[in-house]
């Protein structure tokens, strides 16, 4: 006798009950997904909920290093009103950097999709070098392209471009480092975004007398939104939260957020609750930003 015909004959078995196989392939999924959630929970949820913890600790009286459970909210008061300008600072050079990033990556990543041709192999690989050596090394490196006896500067020197007559130790180097360094995270997306996409719908624009402009205002830049708007996600969040480039190429003072819950946790005495309420401040600045953003100019593949 069949499956249905056992249901059908037997009033106390429920026809909306799932199968035994939809019910075991159902457990199945889950399995799979518990190595990924016990990961997620051990050395991220845990962490983030110490460091929350520690944010609102208060420091023992004229006993630096010892701290005692509290909800100090004042350490959050001092994050906004002692640091603002650093906060600025780094969603500025964030910003910054994501867009000459994008200006940069665009042509090259639709370059890759649609002309490389037997090229293209060669084009991804030197997208993707970078990668192949540690962040502080491509930062040094950078450090000594834009030094003072570095060709760079000589040449603009050379043409009288650089009024103060150098480069490093600058806001300009830190942006350049800051966009060579998280470049590839904006090519790559808009790449794999303009290779999916049809080259038949862009070819229709020029058949329906539409001008090259137009084609790509209207047809390609709309099929690559969602690798534009990953692309400026995988930039502007940790260029955000970078303190690397500031520290090797940028000047002494005027340091962005990441330098200081840098110093605060490893060169301030009792800094631990600043620092770690300076880290939930910049993030939720930044989940903030990011929610407006995607729902400004999210796609249907990204919401």
């Amino acid at each position: 006798m069949s499956a249905i015909a056992q249901v059908a004959g037997d009033p106390s078995v429920d026809p909306a009950a799932p199968a035994p196989e939809t019910a075991k392939r159902s457990w199945t999924a889950y399995l799979l997904l518990l190595p990924g959630v016990l990961w997620l929970g051990v050395f991220f949820i845990l962490p983030l909920v110490q460091l929350a913890s520690v944010s609102l600790q208060s420091q023992f009286p004229g006993f630096a290093g010892y701290y005692y459970r509290d909800l100090n909210f004042g350490n959050y008061v001092d994050a906004l009103t002692d640091y603002a300008p650093h906060f600025a600072r780094s969603f500025v050079y964030a910003g910054l950097a994501t867009f000459l990033a994008f200006v940069v990556a665009y042509p090259l990543a639709y370059a890759m999709a649609f002309k490389a041709g037997r090229w293209r192999n060669l084009m991804m690989i030197c997208v993707v070098a970078p990668f192949f050596t540690s962040f502080i090394l491509r930062t040094f490196a950078w450090s000594q392209i834009l030094a003072d006896e570095g060709w760079v500067a000589q040449t603009l020197n050379f043409l009288h471009l650089l009024p103060n007559g150098h480069i490093i130790n600058t806001p300009v180097a830190v942006v350049a480092g800051l966009t060579y360094n998280f470049l590839p995270f904006m090519v790559l997306p808009i790449y794999a975004s303009l290779e999916r996409a049809d080259p038949r719908i862009i070819e229709a624009g020029g058949d329906l007398y539409a001008n090259g402009f137009t084609t790509f205002r209207t047809v390609t830049l709309p099929m690559s939104m969602p690798g534009v708007l990953a692309g400026t996600l995988l930039t502007f969040i940790p260029a955000a939260g970078d303190f690397v480039n500031m520290e090797l190429l940028g000047p002494q003072r005027g340091k962005m957020v990441g330098n200081v819950i840098n110093d605060q946790f490893l060169a301030v005495p009792g800094g631990y609750p600043v620092a770690a309420a300076l880290s939930f401040t910049l993030m939720a600045a930044i989940l903030a930003m990011v929610f407006l953003y995607v729902r400004r100019f999210g796609t249907d593949e990204l919401i």
